[in-house]
C-alpha cells in the first residue's frame, strides 16, 4: 500500500489539449455519472497549445452543437487557399492538393479553444488540474495500469527532498487515457513496458516554429491560408511553411522541418529566418512586430505512424490504458 495521498476516479486523462478535453466531454456525455479528471502540465489550460490551427468544425459541432453561439475565441472563416513552391527568388503557384482545401473551415487559436473547452468540461462536473504533470504510470498486482502518479514538488537540484518537499498524489482510475501529444513521457514509458512498438512503423517527427505577427493596417487578408514547400530546404528534406491571415491585421507565420534531415549543417530555426526574408514573404511582414512565438515537435510520419499502439480489456476487473503514439489526437 502506497503512503502517498490517493484520489480515485473512473477515468483519468493525461493532457488537456483538444483531444484530451474532447475525450473528457464525450465520456461525460455518454456516462453522466462517471467521475473524470484531466491533468495538464501547463500552468493553465492552453499554455502549451501554441499553434494557430485551421479547424474543421464538423467534429466540434458533433461534440458541442452550439459551439458557434457560445465560443468567444478567435474563429476566422477560411476564404482562400494558396499552395506555392519557393525558389531562392520566386514563388510558383501550384495546384491545390485535396487536403489543402479549407472551404468551410475556420482559423482558430488553440490556446483559446482549449481554454474554452476546459470551461465546458468543468461545467459538466469534470475535474481539471492545470499545473500538475503526470510523472509515472501506476500498475496493479496483475501488471495492468491503474492510474498515474503526479510529479513530486519541492525537490532540490540533485533530486533530493527540499524543505518544501511535497510527494506527488496518486490518481487511481479504472481507465487511464493518454492525450499527451507528440512524444509524451507516460506514453513512452508504457510503450517500453508493454513493447507496444513491436512490429509497428517507426514514427517520425518534425520541428515546428510559429509566430503571431501584428501587421501594419490594411496588409492582412483575413481568411487567406497559404502553404509553401521548397526553398530554403533542399529536395531531400521534408518541410514547408504556413501563413494564416487573421482579423485585426494579424497573421500566424509558421515553419516545419522534418527531423530526419540528412544535412548536418541544417539549422531549422535559421531556415525559418531565411523563409521570412523570401521576396514573397518579406513585404508582408516588413514593419510588423512579433506578438508571440514558440516551437514544438509534431508528429510527421503520416498515416503509417499513427496506428493504435495499445491494448484494452473488457473485463471490469482489469483497469485499462489507452494510448496512440502519434499526433495530438491521442485518445
Amino acid at each position: 500500500m502506497s503512503d502517498r495521498e490517493q484520489m480515485q476516479y473512473d477515468f483519468v486523462i493525461v493532457g488537456a489539449g483538444p483531444s484530451g478535453l474532447a475525450c473528457a466531454l464525450r465520456l461525460k456525455q455518454l456516462r453522466a455519472e462517471a467521475s473524470i479528471c484531466v491533468l495538464e502540465k501547463g500552468s493553465t489550460v492552453g499554455a502549451h497549445s501554441i499553434s494557430g490551427a485551421v479547424l474543421e468544425p464538423g467534429p466540434l459541432e458533433a461534440l458541442l452543437p452550439n459551439w458557434r453561439t457560445t465560443y468567444s475565441g478567435m474563429a476566422v472563416p477560411a476564404q482562400q487557399d494558396e499552395f506555392c513552391f519557393l525558389t531562392a527568388s520566386k514563388s510558383l503557384r501550384l495546384p491545390l492538393p485535396p487536403t489543402m482545401r479549407n472551404h468551410g473551415n475556420v482559423i482558430v487559436s488553440l490556446s483559446q479553444l482549449t481554454a474554452w473547452l476546459a470551461q465546458q468540461a468543468e461545467g459538466l462536473g469534470i475535474d481539471i488540474f492545470p499545473g500538475f504533470a503526470a510523472a509515472a504510470p501506476l500498475y496493479g498486482a496483475d501488471g495492468a495500469v491503474t492510474g498515474v502518479q503526479i510529479g513530486d514538488m519541492g525537490l532540490t537540484k540533485d533530486g533530493g527532498e527540499g524543505p518544501n518537499f511535497t510527494p506527488g498524489v496518486e490518481i487511481l482510475a479504472g481507465t487511464t487515457i493518454l492525450a499527451e501529444g507528440c512524444r509524451g513521457s507516460i506514453s513512452k514509458q508504457l510503450i517500453r513496458q508493454f513493447k507496444l512498438d513491436a512490429g509497428k512503423s517507426a514514427p517520425t517527427f518534425g520541428l515546428g516554429f510559429k509566430e503571431l505577427w501584428q501587421l501594419p493596417p490594411g496588409r492582412a487578408q483575413a481568411g487567406l491560408i497559404r502553404h509553401t514547400a521548397g526553398w530554403p530546404l533542399d529536395r531531400k528534406t521534408y518541410g514547408g511553411s504556413f501563413l494564416y491571415h487573421l482579423d485585426q491585421d494579424r497573421v500566424y507565420v509558421g515553419y516545419v522541418v522534418g527531423l530526419d534531415y540528412e544535412d548536418p549543417r541544417l539549422q531549422p530555426f535559421e531556415a525559418f529566418q531565411q523563409f521570412k526574408h523570401h521576396p514573397s514573404v518579406k513585404p508582408l511582414l516588413e514593419g510588423g512586430e512579433i506578438l508571440a512565438a514558440g516551437a514544438r515537435t509534431i508528429a510527421a510520419g503520416g498515416s503509417t505512424s499513427l496506428g493504435f499502439q495499445g491494448t484494452w480489456s473488457t473485463s471490469d476487473a482489469a483497469p485499462t490504458a489507452f494510448t496512440v503514439n502519434g499526433s495530438s489526437c491521442t485518445t
